[in-house]
């Protein structure tokens, strides 16, 4: 069975099962890796509706570029003694409380921007913050659940988290996903309401608001993507 990691016809393979409705295992037996492998790269990449191969490919050359992990799982060239670097992260920690994380998971977040390595462990952001394990956990649990970042197998059974070029680009999604599913509810609500109702008029014009917005979310979160990645691209 081959290892290392997987190839851009592999992941096309992925992608082409994936449209057919196939399981991770049945994909798995196709491309002759474990099940397992199938559904950490299919989940690290947007999910199953979201799959595909050619940015799955980048995001994979963009981590081989990258990483640089440190035995103590926090930044090994940021000094987290530099009161420049814990000031920045403290005010970048800021934006994220002002834009509805809470105090700890902002930090969190904060210190996986600022990170030198290619991501952090919950045994390094929780020595770096000085917060409890538990509390980094409760914290890493919320970002993932937003997109905002994403959990590698370092090895062994320890986690990594990171944050990559596409993590603005799947929050925004998700993001654009949350307000059209809104849109859809209050549609369905003008029918249980009527039309002709306080109730039935406001959630009218939700759902036409919502498709709007999610859509005009969606677009901007491609054209972001673009960009970034043709900045990525020049010398």
């Amino acid at each position: 069975m081959p290892g290392g990691r997987l190839t851009e016809q592999e992941r096309r393979t992925i992608a082409a099962g994936l449209r057919d409705d196939l399981t991770s295992a049945q994909i798995a037996r196709r491309i002759a890796r474990p099940t397992s492998t199938v559904t950490r790269e299919v989940a690290r990449n947007g999910g199953a509706t979201a799959y595909r191969a050619d940015l799955a490919q980048y995001a994979s050359r963009l981590r081989g570029r990258r990483r640089a992990p440190s035995r103590s799982g926090t930044p090994p060239s940021a000094d987290p003694g530099d009161p420049a670097v814990a000031g920045y992260r403290e005010g970048l920690a800021g934006v994220f409380v002002d834009a509805g994380l809470p105090r700890t998971a902002a930090r969190v977040l904060a210190c996986l921007y600022t990170a030198e390595a290619d991501g952090m462990t919950a045994a390094g952001l929780a020595r770096l913050l000085r917060i409890s394990p538990a509390s980094v956990s409760k914290a890493v649990t919320l970002l993932e659940r937003q997109s905002q970042i994403r959990r590698e197998r370092e090895g062994g059974r320890r986690d990594r988290y990171v944050v990559d070029d596409d993590v603005l680009y799947r929050s925004a999604m998700a993001s654009a996903r949350a307000t059209a599913d809104l849109g859809a509810l209050a549609g369905r609500g003008v029918d249980v309401f009527g039309p002709d109702t306080v109730a039935g008029a406001r959630l009218a014009t939700t759902a036409t608001g919502a498709a709007v917005v999610a859509e005009r979310i969606a677009a901007a979160a491609d054209e972001a993507r673009r960009l970034m990645r043709a900045a990525a691209a020049s010398p």
